[in-house]
């Protein structure tokens, strides 16, 4: 690098010369232009070169910053730098900008004087962020794929030296070919690093107006991209070079040939004139010249973007840069072409994304006016977009339009800046975004056709994202509609999307995968949580008649997508699982949205301002809701924890309501047929119907004690007994407790019949839980309901016989089967006891809860039981039973338990010495031995009691 040093000084010391055709003793000239710069300070005041020690003295600093501060209104005003941010010096170009970042050294000369300063002058020029406005847009698009940032490649000084002598020598040949477009390409690539300075800037109008030689079709949106670079870059624009531009630009789109007929071309030419004309030391005469060319584009070749979606940024961006300018003129037809593009037969067809960039794209324009004051500009945009309707304008670009007017209003207001205009630019935009929500929520509800009116379709999703962007802005009804109808069949399109799974038709599966993949990276479905928090924002301030009609919605809303993903899941479950999946996600969401709603209507309508009728009726919706989302419950939310309790609260003291309630459930015919009489149907794989029915055990035992007696017996009793045989636990479980708690609760009233309808059921679920014991009925669920017939039943019940004689058989049977394998099982099981043991502790402990009419029945059946077990076993019961009596403060039992107790011990031990005696293969050492260890075992444990 050091030996090449000297030569790239050298190089670009010629070039700078070549370009700006210096004469040879340049320095003279740079003295002269140092001398004029004096003498303008000089003019100024900032410099008196005739001021001497002795005739002038120089103000104290307090008199200074009292005179400006008086000069600027009682503000300090800020100094701009007079140097680029690396403060050392100002750099020429690119090629002289990564020297620098090389480390290269350059001596400063004459040369140092020619080079423009890089300081800011004016500060409300553009925002500081945005250099270039159309990649700011592409970044707020919310469409990454489509509308990508271009990728910078930054140059060496060597790269960057090569292209623009390459260019410069297409001038001298004349000629240009393949390599020089190469090089121009590989600037362009540079943008974000390059800097394009004046002769360079002169040098690409040189090549774009020389009649030597042709340029191909392709150059000239490059040509047009380094000119955009430069105007955006340079500290101040040089006014000669503008206006030689807008000569060559008039040419060439006033030419007749292929190229200004090129999307490409179009879309580069407007974005250039648009920065052209927002350059504030321009004259108004050239911005007006500027305007009057971009508009006449506008009108004659604005077709010509057609379906080049991706050049709309682009596009946008020049009109962005137009209406930014200070001149009014033209404004109107620059206003038509944005909003009427749309409508038009060969023009883009509008979506979401480019409805964001219009709200951005609005939001800049506007604070670049507010920043600069541009009053009059601001009252002629007002009034051409949103001072009359315009039939041929865009209904969904201008709402987001003046979305991104009140995002200025709301920045600007909370930022204290204090203007008239804000109020009007408020108005101006809220009216008209009520008139069009209106307008669409009108016939909407009236012709139910959202679902394929695409304009209608756009709105609603450019209302709930411009809402989510802005906040509440008002209490107007139909935007509360708007979003209800955006949420159900925009953003949670469920039922649309069930349909397109279910129907049969042509379409492969993989289609509708990749539908539902681009819906979940979707910008309206990851800002669901957003749009949902304004909804239920706006719940508060709508109208009572508007209330209904979206709760309504809501309900049917929930019901509606029961029934599709019940469909849906049967039909993908094993073979299309990740589009079950992905529409899961969605459907996740969406019982988010319907929680926190509910939540609201809760909190705004279960209160003595509502009449009870109205509370009981909008419990019960929410509980139907619920129900039918219960599937996509996966996380134990308050607010869903806080709305349950609100709903149950007011629905258990009203017997109506809760009958009303049961009546919603499926029956015990629709429980055991699936949707689809063709197809195979097992209800305990059918996982969204049996969420549901959950919902209903748990829910039932709160208000259980309202409930009728024939009214548990048809509805509840029959789907309670199909779901203790559920695989899954958790829903076995939850029949168990709906079974103790009818067994627990009645009213006196029903006495008589509530008895006779418990005994009946207890014979049936004594049968169904012990035939799926240990494999399917949990014990903990059916210890509960044994419990709760030996505590609730009357006395004497000959349903309570039944109890015990078939948990007897039932131990019994389980003991046999373990112990014929292993006669040491009790012992050698780690962890969770064995089936029988746990039987077995189950009979022990009934012993101090049965009546006294069926305790002996219990104290006969249990010795026949236990002498049949091993010794080891025998042992075990023996202890527990030991230790169960000797702490039990039963004064009643226990005498009686412990006589028995005593003869039960007996009994063991002649049954082991039969046992022993019987078997040939045991000596009489080891009989001995047993037999006198047991006694001593028996009395040890007998005198604890």
């Amino acid at each position: 690098m050091a030996v090449f040093l000297p030569y790239f000084i050298w190089l670009r010391c010629v070039i700078v010369l070549d370009e700006l055709c210096l004469p040879v003793a340049y320095a003279s000239y740079s003295r002269k232009d140092l001398m004029s710069g004096i003498e303008d300070k000089k003019e100024q005041g900032q410099i008196d070169v005739n001021a001497t020690d002795e005739s002038t003295k120089m103000p104290s600093s307090e008199h200074q910053e009292e005179a400006v501060k008086k000069k600027y209104g009682g503000l300090m005003p800020k100094k701009p730098p007079l140097i680029s941010k690396d403060h050392e010096r100002a750099y020429f170009d690119s090629a002289d900008w990564a020297l620098g970042k090389q480390g290269v050294q350059k001596p400063k000369g004459p040369l140092e004087a020619l080079r423009p300063k890089l300081q800011c002058y004016n500060k409300m020029s553009r925002q500081p962020d945005i250099l270039f406005l159309e990649e700011w847009l592409k970044s707020r698009s919310g469409d990454p794929k489509r509308f990508s940032p271009k990728k910078s490649y930054p140059l060496s000084a060597r790269a960057i030296i090569q292209a623009w002598a390459e260019l410069r020598d297409s001038l001298q040949q004349p000629s240009f070919h393949q390599h020089h477009l190469q090089h121009l390409k590989s600037l362009i690539n540079s943008q974000t690093s390059l800097h394009v300075a004046d002769p360079q800037a002169r040098l690409v109008l040189r090549i774009l107006s020389s009649s030597k030689f042709s340029l191909p079709y392709e150059s000239y949106p490059l040509f047009f991209r380094l000119l955009y670079i430069w105007v955006r870059k340079a500290s101040k624009p040089t006014s000669d070079i503008i206006d030689s531009a807008m000569g060559v630009l008039s040419h060439l789109f006033s030419s007749q040939f292929d190229s200004a007929n090129n999307p490409v071309f179009f879309s580069e030419g407007i974005l250039l004139l648009g920065a052209f004309s927002f350059v504030p030391s321009l004259s108004e005469k050239s911005k007006t010249v500027c305007l009057d060319l971009l508009s006449r584009q506008l009108i004659e070749k604005c077709q010509i973007l057609g379906s080049f979606t991706e050049l709309l940024p682009d596009f946008l961006a020049g009109i962005g840069y137009a209406l930014s300018s200070s001149v009014t003129v033209h404004c109107h037809r620059i206003l038509n072409s944005l909003f009427e593009i749309w409508h038009k037969d060969d023009g883009p067809q509008g979506n979401i994304f480019l409805g964001l960039i219009v709200l951005h794209l609005f939001d800049w324009v506007m604070s670049n006016l507010i920043n600069f004051q541009f009053l009059d500009k601001i009252n002629v945009i007002l009034q051409e977009t949103f001072g009359s309707l315009k039939e041929n304008y865009a209904s969904f670009a201008v709402f987001m339009a003046a979305a991104g007017v009140l995002r200025v209003v709301n920045r600007s207001a909370s930022s204290g800046v204090k203007l008239e205009i804000l109020s009007t630019m408020r108005v101006s935009a809220v009216v008209w975004m009520e008139a069009l929500t209106n307008d669409l929520v009108s016939g909407t509800l009236r012709f139910n056709n959202s679902g394929n009116d695409h304009k209608n379709r756009l709105l609603l999703q450019c209302v709930s994202l411009a809402l989510a962007r802005t906040g509440s802005f008002s209490g107007h009804s139909s935007l509360f509609v708007c979003l209800a109808l955006a949420l159900l069949t925009e953003i949670f399109p469920l039922p649309r999307l069930y349909k397109s799974v279910i129907e049969p038709s042509n379409a492969p599966l993989e289609l509708k995968l990749n539908e539902v993949k681009e819906h979940l990276d979707n910008i309206l479905f990851q800002e669901a949580g957003a749009i949902t928090a304004i909804f239920c924002n706006q719940y508060v301030s709508a109208d009572e008649e508007n209330k209904n009609i979206v709760e309504n919605l809501i309900w049917e809303y929930c019901r509606e997508i029961y029934f599709g993903h019940r469909q849906v899941a049967l039909v993908l479950k094993g073979k299309q699982d990740e589009l079950l999946e992905g529409l899961e996600k969605i459907a996740e969401s969406a019982f988010l949205m319907a929680v926190v709603f509910a939540l609201a209507v809760t909190k705004h309508k279960l209160n003595s301002k509502f009449a009870l009728e109205i509370q009981m009726e909008v419990s019960l919706r929410i509980l139907v809701s619920f129900s039918c989302v219960e599937y996509f419950r996966h996380v134990r939310l308050p607010e869903y924890m806080e709305t349950i309790r609100k709903v149950v609260a007011t629905v258990n003291s009203n017997e109506h309501t809760c009958t009303s309630f049961l009546n919603s459930m499926p029956s015990y015919v629709d429980l055991t047929n699936g949707p689809d009489p063709k197809t195979k149907y097992l209800w305990s794989e059918d996982e969204v119907q049996t969420a549901r029915i959950l919902f209903y055990l748990r829910v039932i035992p709160t208000f259980i004690e309202c409930l009728p007696i024939n009214v548990f017996s048809n509805m509840v009793a029959s789907t309670m007994f199909l779901y203790l045989e559920h695989p899954d636990g958790k829903v076995a479980q939850a029949s168990h407790s709906l079974f103790v708690a009818f067994m627990s609760l009645g009213k006196e009233s029903e006495k008589n019949d509530r008895v006779s309808l418990k005994e009946q059921l207890v014979f049936h679920y004594i049968q169904t839980s012990l035939l799926g014991y240990p494999l399917i009925t949990p014990f903990e669920g059916m210890a509960s309901g044994v419990v709760g017939v030996a505590q609730h039943l009357p006395a004497g019940s000959p349903a309570t016989f039944y109890c015990i004689h078939s948990l007897v058989e039932k131990a019994n049977q389980l003991c046999s089967e373990v112990f014929t394998h292993e006669v040491d099982a009790w012992k050698k099981r780690q962890g969770e006891p064995e089936p029988s043991k746990k039987l077995m502790d189950l009979l022990l402990r009934l012993i101090f809860l049965v009546d006294i009419q069926v305790l002996p029945n219990l104290m006969k059946q249990l010795p026949q039981l236990i002498t049949a077990l091993p010794r080891d076993a025998q042992n075990m019961v023996l202890n527990e039973l030991y230790s169960l009596v000797a702490d039990s403060e039963d004064v009643i039992r226990k005498p009686t338990l412990v006589s028995w107790l005593q003869s039960l011990s007996y009994l063991c031990t002649s049954a082991t010495h039969q046992n022993a005696a019987s078997k040939k293969s045991i000596g009489e050492d080891n009989l001995t031995l047993a037999s006198i260890q047991d006694p001593l075992s028996s009395g040890r444990l007998t005198s604890q009691l």
